[in-house]
């Protein structure tokens, strides 16, 4: 298990991974706990569409092309932003890149 103090030399100044190549199912764990989420199938289904997102198009989704992607890639039922906050609350392309060990969305606060 990765503590806050061997996460946080990982990071940029916003909490992202500064290099996406050492993400591991461990850095996602930890940034999960960080955001007080329990990570699931369902999460870890959306992680990896984001990480095929950021391979497919070289950046992390906003919200609005997440929930495109989601819904072209999974159907209707999750590709809808009450599903995607039901996962990630807050900002899902947010909160989910960073726990996917992608860069923060352009466009994102």
């Amino acid at each position: 298990m990765i503590d806050d103090g061997s996460l946080a030399d990982l990071c940029d100044e916003n909490g992202f991974l500064n290099r996406t190549q050492t993400w591991s199912t461990d850095i996602a764990q930890a940034f999960a706990e960080q955001e007080g989420i329990a990570l699931t199938d369902a999460h870890w289904e959306v992680l990896s569409l984001l990480r095929e997102y950021f391979q497919a198009f070289g950046d992390s989704p906003a919200n609005r092309a997440l929930v495109n992607y989601t819904k072209q890639q999974l159907g209707a039922a999750k590709g809808n932003s009450l599903y995607l906050m039901g996962l990630f609350p807050g900002s899902p392309a947010r909160v989910g890149s960073r726990i996917a060990g992608l860069p923060k969305p352009k466009n994102c606060l």
